[in-house]
């Protein structure tokens, strides 16, 4: 009864009544970059648009593995312009995959929540308050975006990487059945030790990281809650 009881005290357990936002609560974003001198500053500034306007507490973590354009400089920049205590600039001296960019940035993170996008305009922060929402409706572990749920997609990708996006969504659908829409998209709202925990699990690298990270999650029990987001063009496009 007491091991219950403890079970239920601890970080998996406690969570916030649905629906609520916690004054304690702070979403700290990872943007891994490398060769993004020219899209940092956009998708920067876009981020911290879109947390001053819904007023959710944040922080965002800049990883940036050595890239040759100078991303770095930009990055201490955009540290100088918005403050330190918004932008944290936690660079590598180069390339060592995306798995240990998240767990540098974790490090560093303060943040109970933790935020995974693209620097390269891939994803739109105007999502991330309907992350944010969902997570709170339905008290997910994990908020996924998808691009292959009613009216969602992508636009300007070639047809290989269309394809190879949606083979691989059918293919994982069929045999592990992850009950998740969307595995390669790399858009998602975390909990912070959820996150933790999983890619302390992972071993895949490259492209199948992130298909590895949403099966494990069902394997462990977390609860994943989607949301329809297109690509940063698409939305453009239907402005």
């Amino acid at each position: 009864m007491a091991a219950e009881e403890a079970s239920r005290s601890s970080p998996r357990f406690r969570r916030e009544p649905k629906g609520r936002v916690s004054r304690q609560d702070k979403y700290s974003v990872l943007l891994p970059t490398y060769n993004e001198r020219e899209n940092l500053p956009f998708i920067v500034w876009l981020l911290v648009k879109s947390f001053s306007e819904s007023g959710f507490n944040y922080e965002i973590i800049i990883i940036d593995d050595g890239s040759p354009d100078g991303t770095r400089d930009i990055a201490e920049q955009l540290e100088k312009i918005y403050g330190s205590d918004r932008i944290l600039l936690r660079p590598r001296e180069k390339k060592l995959g995306l798995g240990t960019a998240y767990i540098h940035g974790m490090k560093h993170a303060t943040g109970n929540y933790i935020i995974i996008m693209d620097a390269d305009l891939s994803h739109h922060p105007k999502f991330i308050p309907e992350f944010i929402r969902k997570q709170k409706e339905g008290n997910f572990d994990i908020v996924s975006g998808t691009r292959y749920k009613g009216n969602g997609g992508v636009y300007g990708w070639d047809l290989k990487r269309k394809i190879i996006s949606r083979v691989a969504n059918f293919i994982t659908q069929i045999l592990l059945r992850p009950g998740a829409s969307d595995l390669t998209g790399s858009f998602r709202l975390y909990r912070k030790e959820v996150l933790q925990k999983l890619i302390g699990k992972c071993i895949s690298k490259g492209y199948v990281f992130q298909m590895e990270m949403i099966v494990r999650a069902r394997q462990l029990n977390y609860t994943i809650g989607e949301k329809l987001c297109s690509n940063f063009l698409s939305t453009i496009l239907a402005v």
